[in-house]
C-alpha cells in the first residue's frame, strides 16, 4: 500500500490522503518499518504475553523444550553406541544442546511467523501498517526463548568445564545468520499461507525434515569430502549450528566454506522472501 497526499480540485480545501495498492515489484521500505517501531514493540510484547497466558509453567517452557529434547537424544545416542562417547571431542549433552539453542530460535520463529498474518486477520482488515512488522515481531518474541535457553547453555558449559575461546567474537554473526534465515523462510511461508492454507499443515513436516538434515545430533565432520561439506551448507542452518558450536565451544570442525555457502543462501532467502512478501502484500486484506 502507498499513501499519496493530494489537494482537492479547487486547491483551497483540506489535504486528502489517498491510499492505493502499489503495482509491480515493491521496494522494501525499511524507513517505514522504523517509523512504526513502537507498533513493532507492542506486537512483540503482545505475542510474548499471549503465548504463555494461562499456562502453569509459563515461560519455563522456553527452557524445558530444548532440555528434554537434549535428554532424549543423549539417551538414544548412548543406547546406540553402548557407551557415552564424545562427539567432536565434546560430551553429547552439551554438543546437542549447543545446536538446539539456535535451532529452537529458528524453529519457533518459523512456525509462529508463518502463521502471523492469518492469526492477525482482524488487524489486517482494519488499519494500515507495514505488514512485514507481523512476522518480524513474532521472531523478535522468540528471542526471549533463545535468551533463556542460552543461559542454560552457559550453565552446562560451567558444569562441563568448557571455557570459550577467542572464536566467541564470531558468535553474534552466527546468531544474526539464524535470524536472517528464519525471517527469510518466514516471509515466503507467511505470504504463501494467506493464499494456500496447506502451508499450515505442511509446516510441521517441513520443520521435522529440516531438523534431521541439520547436524544437531551429529557432526558435519562425518562428511569427509570437502566439496560435499561445502554443498551441505546449502542448508543455511548447517552453517548456523556448526558455527555456533565452533564459536562457543571451540570444536575442531571449523565451518569454513560451509559458512560462505550458508550465508549466501540465507541472504538469497531473505531478500527474495521480503520482495515476494511485499509484492503479495496488497492482496492480504482481501484474501485473509
Amino acid at each position: 500500500m502507498s499513501a499519496n497526499p493530494e489537494k482537492n480540485i479547487e486547491g483551497n480545501g483540506p489535504l486528502v490522503t489517498i491510499i492505493q495498492p502499489p503495482h509491480g515489484w515493491v521496494p522494501i521500505n525499511l524507513r517505514e518499518l522504523y517509523e512504526y517501531r513502537e507498533l513493532l514493540y507492542f506486537l512483540t510484547w503482545r505475542d510474548i504475553k499471549v503465548r504463555y497466558k494461562q499456562t502453569v509453567l509459563g515461560i519455563s517452557w522456553a527452557i524445558l523444550q530444548p532440555v528434554f529434547t537434549m535428554v532424549v537424544f543423549t539417551v538414544i545416542i548412548g543406547l546406540i553406541k553402548g557407551q557415552k562417547e564424545p562427539i567432536d571431542g565434546l560430551p553429547a549433552p552439551i554438543f546437542i544442546f549447543a545446536a538446539l539453542v539456535p535451532w529452537t530460535l529458528f524453529q519457533h520463529g518459523l512456525s509462529r511467523a508463518s502463521n502471523s498474518l492469518v492469526s492477525s486477520s482482524n488487524l489486517l482488515k482494519k488499519v494500515y501498517f507495514p505488514r512485514l512488522a507481523l512476522p518480524i515481531a513474532t521472531l523478535l518474541s522468540s528471542v526471549v526463548d533463545f535468551t533463556l535457553a542460552f543461559l542454560v547453555l552457559i550453565i552446562l558449559m560451567i558444569f562441563f568445564g568448557i571455557v570459550p575461546t577467542i572464536n566467541i567474537i564470531w558468535l553474534p554473526l552466527f546468531l544474526m545468520l539464524a535470524v536472517v534465515t528464519s525471517l527469510g523462510v518466514s516471509f515466503w511461508l507467511a505470504a504463501l499461507n494467506v493464499q494456500f492454507r496447506d502451508i499450515r499443515h505442511a509446516l510441521p513436516f517441513i520443520a521435522q525434515t529440516w531438523f534431521f538434515i541439520t547436524p544437531i545430533v551429529y557432526s558435519s565432520s562425518a562428511i569427509e569430502n570437502p566439496i560435499f561439506r561445502a554443498l551441505y551448507g546449502i542448508n543455511p542452518m548447517t552453517g548456523v549450528v556448526e558455527g555456533f558450536r565452533w564459536a562457543l565451544l571451540g570444536t575442531n570442525t571449523a565451518p569454513g566454506p560451509i559458512i560462505i555457502v550458508s550465508t549466501l543462501v540465507a541472504l538469497g532467502l531473505f531478500v527474495g522472501g521480503a520482495y515476494y512478501f511485499r509484492r503479495m502484500e496488497k492482496t492480504f486484506a482481501d484474501v485473509v
